[in-house]
């Protein structure tokens, strides 16, 4: 074993069971297990002692409104109760569609990742240390509404809650497929946080290309399909870490989405987990005070292994090994309705770490490093 990315405290994994058998759907992309998945391996692999886990609270409506309006969390928490929306306050709240869909704990369980990222933000305000929360990576929610499978905002809700405590400076780096336009927008006029997003070009929501820079504190790194992992490492040395080191950061907060690995049926990327490890490490050096979310992935194989892996990572221990007996279970015991999990490969059983995905750095990536390390903040 490996030192942490940060000496003392030891990280913190920050979890909840409502993740276990809450889903939006059997027809849904979130109808996977994802945050049991990783908690799942991470216990079974002897990663996560009982010491280095707690249970998340549930945000109060008080606490979400420091981001989102009123109105909008009493009829998210309506339409928990009455398992519907009316026509007027679907289209008003973005609710009831197959993208956010009606389902039984659409309001618990958005104010239960809601409420670790606050608890996150409000422990690295008052001591240095490294936190991880799979479940707060809802990165596209808007004051008002819903949008992209996300309800509540829980990376600007931890960021706030690490300003209102008084941190002065804050890195935000998205590693997701999908542009990570809530976060961006909600700190574009704010000189204090620096967002930082790779994903894909060309993919949902169709914002975040390379010009887009909200206002000076933003960095977008839109990327062609096929991005590979020398691609994501140019990135990383190029512009990631310059930028960050630029802006000394009091705390990063890192958005680890899953669905820029190349298996996952929502992107067209093809990262392997280890890509994605190495720059969760790399960035989380930045600064004393880390908080890691999770994301996108809409694999359970995939996004559980790289997030099990993030785990590992930020404890200093190296995820290329072989699954333990009791790891190997839980991966088998996982289903997918989608073809390629009525025949899984085998090595989404037998290994934790991917085969690496490297290939040429490509123009068009080299064109986004040079536009986007062009300037300086504006703040």
């Amino acid at each position: 074993m490996e030192s942490t990315i940060h000496s003392e405290p030891r990280p913190l994994f920050i979890g909840h069971e409502i993740y276990r058998q809450s889903s939006y759907g059997p027809k849904h992309p979130l109808s996977i297990p994802r945050v049991s998945t990783c908690v799942d391996l991470c216990r079974a692999m002897g990663w996560l002692p009982d010491a280095q886990y707690r249970d998340s609270p549930q945000a109060s409506d008080g606490e979400m409104a420091r981001f989102h309006h009123d109105d909008y969390l009493v009829a998210l928490a309506r339409a928990e109760r009455e398992q519907r929306v009316d026509a007027e306050t679907g289209a008003r709240y973005n609710l009831g569609k197959l993208e956010n869909p009606v389902y039984p704990e659409m309001y618990r369980r958005p104010a239960v990742s809601a409420g670790a990222a606050i608890l996150a933000g409000r422990m690295l305000a008052g001591a240095p240390g490294v936190i991880y929360s799979p479940a707060s990576g809802t990165h596209h929610a808007r004051p008002d509404r819903a949008s992209g499978f996300c309800y509540t905002n829980a990376p600007v809700l931890a960021i706030l809650a690490m300003l209102d405590g008084g941190i002065g400076r804050v890195l935000y780096v998205d590693l997701d497929a999908h542009h990570g336009d809530g976060v961006q927008d909600a700190f574009a006029d704010d000189d204090r946080v620096l967002t930082i997003s790779v994903h894909e070009d060309g993919r949902w929501p169709f914002t975040g290309p390379v010009e887009d820079r909200a206002g000076g504190m933003a960095r977008n790194l839109p990327v062609p399909p096929g991005f590979n992992d020398n691609e994501m490492d140019y990135l990383l040395d190029r512009v990631i870490l310059p930028l960050g080191e630029a802006f000394r950061p009091e705390a990063v907060v890192i958005q680890s989405g899953a669905d820029a690995i190349q298996e996952d049926p929502l992107s067209r990327l093809e990262l392997s987990n280890r890509a994605l490890w190495r720059a969760v490490g790399a960035v989380a050096r930045l600064a004393e005070r880390v908080l890691v979310v999770g994301g996108g992935g809409y694999n359970p194989w995939s996004v559980g292994r790289a997030w099990a892996g993030v785990w590992a990572t930020l404890n200093g221990i190296d995820p290329d090994v072989p699954p333990t007996a009791a790891a190997g279970a839980v991966l088998r015991a996982l289903t997918w309705s989608r073809a390629a999990g009525r025949n899984p490969p085998d090595h989404w059983f037998t290994t934790i770490a991917d085969t690496p995905r490297p290939g040429v750095v490509r123009d068009a990536v080299r064109s986004v490093a040079a536009l986007a390390t062009a300037g300086q903040f504006s703040g």
